[in-house]
Formats: structure tokens, sequence, C-alpha cells
């Protein structure tokens, strides 16, 4: 019975569908079981649900209204943190842009969650205890980004591409790395950063 039940759990969470959101259900005995779909209530007490199964989908269907009404409630927040690691909040803005589109419950294939998409282990360095807390997600991921800028002595290409890939493999091809995703990521958050810089009245200088 055990082994069947870890066996259905199993193809639960691998099979799932890459368009689907997550549940999490519990039954009476304790078991947990993870699906995309929504179970009979009455049967299996709901626990949470994650945002869409990669950050990508968290942007699909998204205008530039939405995407401004999503990041206006956050904003505030992520000036202040922002100023405090002396990194300009339009910089923040684009990279939340481009990780997950203010979408505060999504999740990626690599297992990232939240408006910046922290690691588990990214998330533990900074005594991270939930990581679709907005408000724990933010200051994370504002300081390990501040903490990339000095590594990289403010090259934000090189800071981007170890946020996006890790620094081990910015020091392994001695610069941004030659993923496609990276390389996109880096070309991406730039031009949201220009943009929103534009946007701000801020005149536009070059990194």
């Amino acid at each position: 019975m055990l082994y069947r039940a870890l066996t259905l759990l199993l193809l639960l969470i691998f099979g799932l569908s890459a368009n689907s959101e997550t549940f999490i259900y519990q039954e009476k005995d304790g078991t947990r079981w993870i699906t995309d779909r929504a179970l009979n209530p009455q049967e299996f007490e709901f626990i949470d649900k994650y945002g869409r199964p990669t950050a990508t989908k968290s942007c699909k269907g998204v205008t530039d209204v939405i995407l401004e009404n999503r990041a206006n409630r956050y904003m505030p927040r992520i000036r202040n943190l922002a100023l405090e690691q002396q990194l300009e909040p339009e910089l923040v803005k684009a990279i939340i842009t481009v990780e997950s589109c203010f979408d505060a419950r999504a999740v990626s294939r690599a297992g990232a969650h939240g408006l910046m998409q922290l690691m588990p282990g990214t998330a533990r360095n900074y005594g991270v205890h939930n990581r679709f807390d907005p408000d724990q997600n933010l200051k994370a991921g504002i300081r390990h980004f501040r903490e990339l800028m000095d590594q990289y002595r403010d090259n934000l290409r090189l800071a981007l591409a170890a946020y996006n890939a890790g620094a081990h493999n910015v020091k392994k091809y001695k610069g941004v790395p030659p993923f496609r995703e990276t390389q996109n990521y880096v070309t991406k958050v730039m031009d949201y950063f220009e943009r929103y810089k534009q946007q701000s009245g801020i005149v536009p200088i070059s990194h």
C-alpha cells in the first residue's frame, strides 16, 4: 500500500502538465498529494496552491497595464529596499519583470519561487523561511543582487548573468555564459531597465 501510494505520488509530481497550476491536498491520515487539478474538498483538505509551474507562464497574456498594476503593489517596498542596498529601484523592477512578471506565486521548473525567483539555497543563505512571502523574497533577492554587483565591481551584465545562471558559470566562461536563456535574460533585463528609467525621467546610462 505504501509503495503504491508513493508511486502514485511520484507520477503526480512528474506528470504534471506544463500549463497547469499545482495544488497540494492532505488526507485525514496526513498523506499529502500534489496534483494539477482540484480535488473533492469532502475527501481532501486543501493545503496550498502554487503559481504557474514555470515563471515564464506568469507572463503569458500579461499586458503592460496588468504588469504595471501588479508592480505598483510592490514598488513602495522595492524602492526602500533597493535604496538601502544602493541599487536603482528601476533595476530591481526590471529584474522582477523578467523573473516573474510580478507574480508572487510564480514557480520555475528549477524550483525557484516568488517575485525574484529565489532558489532554495539562496533562500537559506538569507534566512528566508517562506519564499512566497513578498517581503522576505524581496529582501533576500535584492540583497543577493547587491552582493553580486559588489562581486563583479558593478558590472551589471555579469551580475545579471550570475543571478540567472550562477556565479560558477560566470567564472567558468569568464563572462556571460553562452547559454541562450542567460543571454536573452541579460538582454531583456537591460531593455526593461532602460525603459523604466526613461519612464521615471532618469537619463539612460551605459553599463
